[in-house]
């Protein structure tokens, strides 16, 4: 039996939530998170802290608060552990809050840390961020005129949340730039369509998945289901995804796999080692696959495609994915404070880790347009069309009927889109060659 456990891919992210899991049983059960040492060492540690404390306090040339001292030594001791653990005063608390439950203007960006750095882990379709032209792999180094160095995640996405339609100016550093660029972006509410579903050829079906929210699994299977008898192929496209809940990226696996495991989570205690495995009951196709990745597919994306490719059940085309395969909680440690931590890694079929590493292409392709030769001689199809379609037009009663046919079909993908978007050719050429060695 399938084992799940609604929780999610702990991520920062400017959207309208942030993807972490609210604990207090794991607080609960505090006592069994220290480590296993000799009391007489504890209390030698715990005094030599004190110490500290205390003298700091005595002769620190800035007047300061124990409970500022405290605060400090807090927040430095979390932000050391790893890039996503951190320590949440009162007012850090109470704005996280507002983000995983209130409704605010955002960028729409996922934000993570990669070698130190503040970095887009991917904008999300039709987003601001997207629509001004942030790309995942950039590094954010100031926020309006905050420098990003030394700042946590959170920090920044509390910096990037703000009221709808006021702008922000966000300096990043791009692969292939001479210098830093400055993005005018102009805060909105986000709303995220997680599935786009279009076809192509008559045959393959091209499923976008933007992010992994509460019903992906449950429309992606609506969609293979209406289209089941015409379907030889299908295209995952995983691209730019940041990830989300973890029992939807389960359960998007379950409809192409039949058995094995899918993912399994580790941490240091043994209540948090869990494993889901697949289910007969919920696969509905075996048809060729292709899945689309690149830097901006994390979390969820990161544990389909790498089940997916362990299982042998895909192929992946793209670029190497963003590498984080961590789970973080948010455990109270009074009514107004709390630490966010990292209990668990996930690992997938194969026994690899995701963290820091991602999930790499079995074909690499970089993206970009399809380069073509151009015959100056031939006839272009469009031309002609037009043509024939002016002439058509003088043809009385035939008119509006014209310009029916010239409305565009948005449920298919075309070769010329084809030509715009070179992974996404490739993965079609793929599928063709699948599709004929099956058959």
């Amino acid at each position: 039996m399938k084992n799940k456990k609604f929780i999610t891919l702990g991520f920062a992210s400017v959207t309208l939530s942030l993807g972490l899991l609210f604990s207090s049983n794991l607080f609960a059960e505090s006592s069994k998170l220290v480590p296993k040492e000799s009391e007489t060492s504890r209390l030698q540690s715990l005094a030599k802290f004190t110490k500290v404390i205390g003298i700091v306090e005595q002769y620190n040339v800035d007047d300061i608060t124990i409970e500022e001292l405290m605060d400090k030594a807090l927040d430095g001791m979390m932000q050391n552990l790893d890039a996503h653990s951190n320590y949440l005063t009162k007012k850090d608390y109470k704005k996280l809050k507002v983000q995983t439950s209130g409704e605010f203007g955002g960028l729409g960006i996922t934000v993570g840390m990669k070698d130190g750095a503040l970095t887009v882990i991917s904008p999300i379709d039709g987003t601001p961020a997207d629509k001004a032209g942030l790309q995942s792999g950039d590094i954010i180094l100031k926020i309006d005129e905050k420098s990003t160095i030394s700042m946590t995640i959170d920090e920044a996405v509390s910096l990037m949340r703000g009221k709808v339609g006021d702008p922000i100016d966000v300096t990043i550093v791009r692969k292939g730039e001479m210098k830093p660029l400055v993005i005018h972006i102009v805060r909105g509410i986000i709303t995220i369509e997680s599935v786009h579903v279009k076809t192509i050829n008559d045959d393959t079906l091209y499923i976008r998945v933007a992010s992994f929210d509460q019903k992906v699994a449950a429309d992606v299977a609506k969609e293979i289901k209406k289209r089941k008898a015409t379907t030889k192929g299908i295209i995952l496209d995983l691209r730019n995804n940041p990830g989300g809940l973890l029992d939807q990226a389960v359960d998007l696996v379950d409809l192409f796999v039949d058995k094995g495991d899918i993912v399994s989570q580790k941490g240091r205690q043994e209540s948090d080692a869990k494993t889901f495995t697949a289910s007969s009951r919920a696969t509905l196709t075996k048809v060729p696959m292709v899945v689309l990745i690149n830097g901006g597919s994390a979390s969820a994306s990161e544990i389909v495609s790498g089940a997916l490719q362990d299982h042998k059940r895909a192929v992946l085309v793209g670029e190497n994915t963003f590498g984080k395969g961590s789970v973080q909680v948010v455990l109270p440690i009074t009514n107004d404070e709390a630490i966010k931590l990292t209990i668990a890694r996930y690992y997938l079929p194969s026994g690899r880790t995701i963290q820091a590493v991602g999930v790499k292409p079995d074909i690499e392709v970089a993206p970009g347009e399809v380069k073509t030769r151009k015959n100056e001689f031939a006839i272009k199809e469009s031309d002609l069309k037009q043509h024939l379609e002016e002439e058509l037009e003088k043809v009385d009663g035939k008119k509006d009927e014209i310009k029916e046919d010239k409305k565009e079909n948005k449920d298919i993908i075309t070769s010329e889109m084809l030509t715009k978007d070179i992974q996404l050719k490739e993965a079609v050429d793929i599928i063709k060659a699948l599709v004929i060695i099956k058959g």
